[in-house]
């Protein structure tokens, strides 16, 4: 994460990129642990960061049920547990030969976004504000990836990129893709 990120922003992406792996997954969320280091307690960031994170964990119906607080660099480390039937996990070695690929949502936005605070990129200002958005407020699809057991042969997050992410479940499910580049979804930015 980027130093400039609002507190509430980075309470929510903490939680939001565990989550997502659980959606990748097909299982629901039940809970999460926190540790925290912080360099010194700052009751304005603290308040913020547990907005953020608590409302997402509230939204997720994912209990915070333990965790650790020290002094030291910041550093965010957050474990969530989740359950689903057993056998029904989609994992990365499910992929078939004749398998469709599917994305939800749009790709892309984060980096671009990141891409605008190192100064590669300019964008018009509600251009960089959607983009900025998906960096700092990802949304996990719990309820899809639940939706999907039993459906979906395999999934994984792709919030490293499709290109990599994709990469892992082919290579762990030992088959090719053929990706129709004109038919991903990307955002009008």
């Amino acid at each position: 994460f980027l130093s400039t990120v609002a507190p509430e922003r980075l309470g929510h992406k903490a939680l939001a990129v565990s989550l997502s792996d659980l959606a990748a997954c097909g299982a629901r969320p039940l809970a999460f642990t926190l540790a925290l280091a912080l360099p010194r307690a700052e009751e304005t960031f603290l308040a913020g960061f547990a907005r953020g994170l608590l409302s997402l964990a509230d939204r997720e119906a994912c209990e915070l049920v333990g965790g650790d607080t020290t002094r030291g660099p910041l550093a965010i480390c957050i474990t969530v547990f989740g359950e689903l039937p057993i056998g029904s996990a989609l994992l990365r070695s499910g992929a078939r030969p004749g398998d469709e690929l599917y994305v939800s949502g749009t790709l892309g936005d984060a980096r671009l976004a990141l891409e605008a605070f190192r100064g590669n990129v300019s964008l018009p200002e509600p251009a960089f504000r959607h983009a900025r958005q998906a960096m700092e407020m990802p949304t996990p699809r719990n309820g899809l990836g639940i939706r999907l057991r039993g459906i979906a042969t395999s999934a994984i997050d792709v919030s490293d990129g499709l290109v990599g992410d994709l990469g892992h479940i082919l290579r762990r499910s030992g088959v090719g893709a053929v990706v129709d580049v004109d038919a991903l979804p990307r955002s009008a930015v």
